[in-house]
């Protein structure tokens, strides 16, 4: 008589927990743009409400860049070149 293979899935003994990195979308301020331009430009892209597209720009203006999220590469890429394309400085860094 032929005997198979068991088709029972083997028992876990150990559960590992691997986190995606997370990357920074930054928003450098810079003296082209106005401020209601970037403020749509903001809630264009990430979908945010005025108030916290407002914080963001403010906080660019006043202190160079601003931290418009954190997010897996994919994301902040596609984030970064979309803000990019609203003429707008962004740049994406390794939490």
């Amino acid at each position: 008589m032929t005997t198979f293979p068991s088709t029972k899935p083997g028992t876990i003994t150990e559960r590992h927990t691997t986190l995606i990195p997370r990357y920074k979308v930054l928003l450098h301020n810079d003296d082209v743009n106005t401020m209601e331009h970037v403020i749509k430009a903001l809630m264009q892209v990430f979908k945010f409400d005025l108030p916290v597209c407002e914080r963001i720009m403010m906080a660019a203006h006043q202190n160079g860049t601003a931290v418009c999220t954190a997010e897996p590469l994919e994301q902040a890429e596609l984030h970064r070149d979309q803000l990019i394309s609203f003429s707008l400085v962004a740049t994406i860094e390794k939490e």
